[in-house]
């Protein structure tokens, strides 16, 4: 079997586009992946067009060997956006070596250690008060964050994640200046961000109950004092972990030596190298593996160097079903895993999207069982909603 093309292909996705890459096969066997260009990376897809030629020809069962050749050919500039691209193309090479197996692609990985896997509402109240438009019904106050946190409950989910507010009259709005979103470079936290903190949490909790865990994302937000302000501040509240993005392992174990909750990290980072200061720092109690970023295949070698320095993993997962059925095949595998991220508020068009839709059961997303990853992007529908020229982080403060 060879590979004949590689192709990408985008659609909107209302504040954001999402991304595909498409392996076709002289077999006729059509693999697929979805990746991002919006989380900051800009330019992805044109670094798979470019690393095509060097994937045509070659056999789609030999991912390890084209892996290796990609790295070897782009090493110069590795890392950032080539080794997204690298991970994409890797993604889609174990869909169609499933595929052509007749197995899920868990099996490619070892095979199912679970038949279900917990996760956790991501962007709890942060996508109905960012993007109202796109996740109805708009959240405008205090109240609505308690109500969601009910609907959380009552929808048998048993953890969220939520993020940071600032609530002006009443009215919250996202406070993201790690993102650009007020632009604020100087990254400090006041008491002003702390009391609102404080009050948003406090009112997620009302609203979900006690028997609700609660993950708090902190993201770029804050230097290693901020941080630690923001830490002092809720340390009296129950927290599944806190969630922090730093590009120092030695802040970052520097936090956790002095952090109530346990601490989450690492979603940005791209190879096993750029993983393993942090692990030997002991920086995190989970690291946070982008397994759309790195290649599946990637991350399970990422997972087991966790493993051996006594550290639990979950997978970055706010993209689209396509994503969503990636990291359920990497969480039905991977051993030392906590729990796994998802949205439930989705598009009013995701479903029509993907040939199948993730389903959930008492807080767990059931593993699929059908051949490579159990779901595909519908061409049809892809081509109904073309892509917008301006989407995602680089257009997040404009964009309702």
């Amino acid at each position: 079997m060879k590979i004949t093309s590689v192709e990408t292909l985008a659609c909107d996705a209302g504040w954001r586009n999402y991304h595909f890459v498409k392996v076709s096969t002289d077999a006729g066997i059509v693999g697929w992946s979805e990746f991002d260009e919006g989380f900051g990376s800009p330019g992805v897809g044109a670094v798979i067009a470019r690393l095509a030629s060097r994937v045509v020809g070659q056999d789609p069962r030999r991912h390890e060997r084209i892996f290796a050749e990609l790295t070897s050919a782009t090493r110069p500039a590795s890392g950032g956006v080539v080794a997204q691209g690298l991970g994409a193309i890797e993604n889609a090479l174990l869909d169609v070596k499933a595929k052509a197996l007749g197995v899920p692609c868990y099996d490619l990985l070892g095979g199912k250690v679970r038949d279900k896997v917990r996760v956790y509402w991501s962007h709890c109240a942060t996508w109905r008060i960012n993007h109202p438009t796109w996740y109805p019904p708009a959240i405008t106050g205090i109240d609505g964050v308690k109500a969601i946190g009910r609907e959380v409950r009552e929808k048998g989910f048993t953890a969220l994640k939520t993020n940071i507010f600032m609530y002006e009259d009443g009215k919250p709005s996202g406070w993201r200046p790690g993102f650009g979103s007020p632009f604020a470079p100087e990254i400090n936290v006041d008491r002003k961000v702390l009391r609102n903190l404080r009050q948003h949490l406090e009112a997620i909790r009302e609203g979900a109950g006690p028997d609700v865990d609660i993950l708090l994302d902190l993201n770029f937000n804050a230097k290693t004092e901020g941080y630690l302000k923001i830490l002092r501040e809720i340390a009296d509240l129950d927290m599944f972990w806190i969630e922090i993005d730093t590009f120092s392992p030695e802040a970052l174990g520097y936090i956790r030596r002095q952090s109530p909750h346990p601490v989450s990290s690492c979603e940005t980072l791209l190879g096993l190298r750029e993983f393993l200061p942090y692990f030997r720092e002991q920086a995190m109690d989970v690291a946070i593996i982008d397994t759309p970023w790195n290649g599946v295949w990637q991350s399970m070698k990422i997972a087991a160097a966790a493993e051996a320095h006594e550290v639990n993993v979950a997978p970055h997962n706010f993209y689209g079903h396509l994503c969503t059925m990636m990291n359920a095949h990497f969480c039905a595998a991977v051993p030392n895993l906590r729990i796994m991220e998802t949205d439930i508020d989705r598009l009013a068009w995701d479903h029509e999207i993907f040939t199948h839709v993730p389903e959930f059961e008492a807080g767990h997303l059931i593993v699929p069982d059908r051949p490579g990853w159990g779901t595909e992007p519908n061409e049809e529908a892809i081509r109904a909603r073309p892509p917008k020229g301006d989407a995602g982080l680089l257009d997040y403060g404009r964009r309702s």
